[in-house]
């Protein structure tokens, strides 16, 4: 990282540098705005500090030749006590912050790393919305992330089943749609089914299909999702909540990889690659007795781990670049950036709705938002949790893991004994015993 350093003042420029060394910042300095313009055409600067007034070109003309070039660089101005007027100008023409001499060096550089850091976290929200085509995926820089879309790459031409694991909201059916998308099968139809939306009647017609007269007002042939999603692919989503009939009928599927219609005879042969994804534990599920063994390792050939949004914050500022430009289209706006103080308030947010959330915020924020930039005001973030009191005894401790895992949920029963590794019948029984209110 290199700072451009511009002061008339030999001992300030050379106090300044001192301080950044320290901080394993590179400095390098500029007696005035001549010598500046000179630096800024031969190397790349991180940030300026910049005095105010200096023979020649001053800070405030160096400022405006700054912006005129088009040059983002973040500026420190530094001013005395008399120029309070001039410094608000250069507020006015883009800088960042100024400080007023006299100054601690020590304070001028932590005031510089706070600016760095949001300029940083701009530039990622920057970088997300001109990514946005290419999905949330790639934008992934946490290890994690890198080492999951690596490894989309390496299975999407391959015909094996992939079961994608992960929270609600995570992302599980865009990783879906990417390994599609880098197939061979990509000018094939994506065929998507959420299961756990689907009532249990309908659900074997639709992905099975029928003939005329099957049963009581099939007046027509109707073509399954099984054959729909023919030389493409088939996206079971909530694959957990299959009723076991059904599991027997897909595992004969997956095997066989032909189906009947509902009131034929007749084999059809189907050619999808099969995707499934689940939010629940299916091993859990298989020593409970309500999801097939069989089935399970069938699914379970590639199985690829979603991690939640709190995981992985660091990509926060990516996704919500690429979600402002989605949203912007959706809603006809033209909102571009979000604002340092909100993007620290994102970050500090435990996301249990993950992705699908974030976007939610932001689509709320952006129906309200009157400028051009989300403001922390804009994000109406839910209310953090209240702290709990130390618990004294073993009751006391399961009683706060309780409400903490509700707080999480947002009161969601199912979910936070799912966290809790307890059935959801058992969470009831502890919240009327323990009196939770929420």
């Amino acid at each position: 990282m290199r700072v451009l350093v511009v002061d008339d003042e030999r001992n300030i420029r050379q106090s300044i540098e001192r301080y950044l060394k320290l901080e394993g910042i590179e400095a390098v300095s500029a007696e005035n705005g001549l010598s500046a313009q000179r630096l800024l055409g031969e190397q790349a600067f991180a940030a300026g500090i910049i005095d105010l007034r200096m023979p020649g070109m001053d800070g405030l003309a160096l400022l405006r030749w700054l912006r005129e070039e088009g040059q983002r660089l973040p500026v420190i101005m530094i001013s005395a006590y008399g120029e309070i007027r001039d410094a608000v100008e250069a507020m006015k023409l883009g800088a960042e912050d100024y400080v007023i001499k006299p100054f601690d060096p020590e304070e001028l550089v932590v005031r510089l790393k706070h600016i760095l850091a949001n300029r940083r976290l701009a530039d990622e929200v920057e970088l997300g919305s001109r990514t946005a085509p290419q999905g949330l995926l790639e934008l992934g820089g946490t290890p994690r992330m890198r080492e999951l879309a690596a490894m989309v790459e390496k299975v999407a031409d391959s015909p094996s089943t992939v079961l994608i694991t992960g929270e609600s909201g995570t992302g599980k059916e865009v990783i879906a749609r990417r390994i599609h998308a880098l197939s061979s099968r990509a000018e094939a139809p994506f065929v998507a089914i959420n299961i756990a939306g689907m009532p249990e009647t309908l659900l074997e017609s639709e992905l099975f299909g029928y003939e005329r007269g099957a049963f009581t007002g099939a007046e027509r042939r109707k073509i399954g999702m099984f054959e729909l999603a023919s030389s493409g692919t088939l996206f079971l989503d909530e694959i957990g909540d299959m009723p076991l009939h059904l599991q027997v009928k897909l595992l004969r599927v997956l095997q066989e990889r032909r189906i009947q219609r509902l009131g034929s005879t007749q084999p059809v042969p189907v050619d999808a690659r099969f995707i499934a994804a689940t939010h629940q534990d299916l091993s859990a599920k298989v020593r409970e007795g309500l999801f097939r063994e069989d089935l399970f390792y069938r699914l379970n050939v590639v199985r690829l781990e979603v991690p939640p949004l709190r995981e992985r914050l660091d990509d926060l500022p990516l996704l919500a670049g690429q979600i402002l430009v989605r949203l912007n289209a959706r809603l006809g706006k033209a909102v571009r950036a979000i604002a340092p103080e909100a993007l620290e308030a994102l970050r500090s947010y435990p996301f249990p709705g993950n992705v699908r959330e974030l976007e939610n915020l932001l689509e709320r924020a952006m129906i309200f938002a009157e400028g051009d930039a989300l403001g922390l005001s804009d994000l109406a973030l839910p209310r953090a949790a209240r702290p709990l009191p130390s618990p004294a005894t073993l009751d006391g401790l399961e009683r706060q893991a309780i409400i903490a895992a509700l707080q999480r949920w947002e009161g969601h029963r199912t979910r936070a004994a799912a966290e809790l590794g307890i059935s959801r019948r058992t969470l009831l029984n502890k919240i009327k015993q323990y009196g939770i209110e929420l």
